[in-house]
């Protein structure tokens, strides 16, 4: 079932936001300063890409004030918008019974995109 979704999602959307986050990590990787931010982009391109079947959990490394710090200045830089674009894209697609898997999806995708440090993307399986 997770494939079927898998290529669903691929097809309406999925592509373009996953190339949306690789171009913004390619852009952040071009200064020393945003690889950390850069490397994060990739991971939210990987986990849009191929949502059905991930989980995402935290990670168990002692970062700490590191992981926090970063996550503010990805909350402030750009982490509220990609947030907010996968609410609304939840509730527009909760609107339909089809889409509510869909929608149930960019909810759980609203959690890495406001904060991606300390987190880590497992298949669920």
């Amino acid at each position: 079932m997770n494939f079927l979704a898998n290529i669903i999602w691929f097809i309406f959307g999925g592509l373009w936001s996953a190339l949306g986050y690789f171009f913004g990590g390619i852009v952040l990787c071009l200064t020393i300063v945003g690889i950390p931010f850069g490397l994060q982009c990739f991971k939210l391109a990987g986990v849009v890409l191929w949502p059905f079947g991930k989980e995402i959990v935290s990670s168990s490394s002692n970062v700490g004030c590191l992981s926090l710090l970063c996550n503010i200045i990805w909350l402030l830089c750009g982490g509220i918008w990609t947030a907010l674009n996968h609410l609304l894209f939840g509730i527009l697609l909760c609107l339909t019974i089809i889409g509510i898997p869909f929608g149930r999806m960019h909810f759980k995708l609203i959690e890495i995109s406001l904060m991606p440090f300390g987190k880590r993307v497992v298949d669920r399986g």
